[in-house]
């Protein structure tokens, strides 16, 4: 491919993951309160406004590190780019920073759904700042800026070994990173008042279907997407079948589950086995037979379809699912490469190195980010307050936090 195509594509593929973002907005807003719609969208909008700037401020700076053993890289190295504008490779350097902006933007934007109908917008954006800091920046440094995640493979069994972690387009960095996350939030900010099984239904089934549609649209950006820095784009095809086979496959897997379980397949639950199926798939794409793919895709239906039950056994209101369908799928997505993962998988070609590598970086991600996430919401929490207040929330967060309403149906 010449060198204004990949450029090209790299410019579309950054806009579809940033499409994706707005697209959370329209899934998760579809699924809350008629009163809360407003704030369930605005959370992921603010998102895109506060981690875009501290993405170029100094964010890119820290997700690239020298030696596996920093933690990140120095915010001050390159502060408001001034280098990559300056350099000779401006152009692809800043178009590096966008599409990087776009993954650091929707990894933070998916932590909302786990406190819908419940959390003030302010101390949310305070959290996204101080998460987005100290989480996935340092986070993506340590599984593609050559932190100790890039480096796990070599530094367990030797250089000669070939063996390293597999994470192509974010299973941990950025689903299980949301996801663990997710969990820590809605333990910190607790229960929905009356939360049982059934406490609201979705407000507006189409708006969370056009979400749905947009991230699977935009995730093709996302999957395929860093391919703009490969000389002929020589996975693009793998990948973009993987990313179709899984998506449809979790569809599959999710309204089987349904059926046996309720003797009904749901829109909602055919479109959140989508998303489910695209989350397993994130890591594994480049690196699945098409067979692989869609098995994992049918096992990721099913696998967060039976864990989103388990929140009410568990008591826990996560309030969008974002734990079973981001931090349970992207578990069984990067673990899974373990054993299938084309000629490194210990049943396709490899042994159970590969596997050892997987769960290690999932769990390094999922223990660093709930800790993050929970420490940062505890001292919001219980300092300036993150959670609306009863009668807010009795009400509806949209007027007491943002003044609106997301349906203004007569005078």
């Amino acid at each position: 491919m010449e060198a204004t195509e990949s450029v090209s594509w790299g410019i579309t593929a950054t806009a579809l993951v940033l499409l994706m973002t707005p697209g959370v907005a329209f899934f998760y807003g579809g699924m809350v309160r008629v009163k809360s719609v407003i704030s369930m969208m605005m959370m992921s909008f603010g998102a895109i406004g506060l981690i875009a700037v501290l993405w170029m401020l100094y964010g890119y700076s820290m997700s690239t590190v020298g030696d596996p053993a920093q933690f990140a890289g120095d915010p001050f190295a390159d502060f408001a780019l001034a280098g990559a504008a300056s350099s000779t490779h401006a152009n692809t350097a800043l178009l590096t920073v966008a599409y990087g902006a776009t993954f650091a933007i929707i990894t933070v934007a998916l932590i909302s759904g786990a406190i819908a109908d419940r959390a003030r917008f302010g101390p949310w954006l305070v959290f996204v700042g101080v998460f987005g800091t100290l989480g996935y920046f340092p986070i993506a440094a340590w599984v593609w800026g050559g932190g100790w995640i890039t480096h796990l493979g070599t530094t367990l069994f030797g250089k000669d070994s070939g063996i390293a972690v597999i994470d192509y387009a974010g299973g941990t960095a950025v689903h299980i990173n949301a996801g663990a996350a997710a969990l820590a939030l809605a333990l910190v900010l607790g229960k929905r008042i009356g939360f049982r099984k059934g406490i609201q239904r979705p407000h507006n089934v189409p708006l969370t279907l056009l979400g749905a549609a947009l991230l699977w649209f935009g995730w093709f950006g996302f999957n395929v997407g860093a391919q703009w820095t490969t000389p002929g784009m020589g996975q693009a095809g793998l990948i973009t079948i993987n990313t179709l086979g899984a998506s449809a496959a979790g569809i599959l897997g999710w309204i089987l589950v349904e059926t046996i379980r309720d003797g009904k397949a749901t829109s909602v639950g055919a479109v959140s086995g989508l998303v489910a199926g695209l989350v397993a798939i994130t890591p594994a794409c480049a690196d699945l037979a098409p067979g692989w793919g869609l098995l994992l895709g049918g096992l990721a239906g099913v696998a967060c379809a039976a864990s989103v039950e388990l929140k009410y056994r568990l008591g826990l209101d996560d309030s969008l699912d974002v734990v079973g369908l981001h931090l349970v799928g992207g578990l069984l997505g990067t673990v899974y490469l373990g054993f299938f993962a084309t000629g490194h998988g210990l049943f396709t070609g490899g042994d159970g190195r590969q596997l050892v590598v997987q769960v290690l970086a999932s769990g390094g991600v999922l223990v660093y980010a709930f800790a993050v996430a929970w420490i940062t919401g505890t001292v919001i929490e219980k300092t300036i307050g993150f959670r609306v207040t009863q009668q807010a929330e009795v009400a509806g967060v949209d007027r007491f936090v943002h003044g609106e309403q997301g349906y203004a149906l007569a005078d």
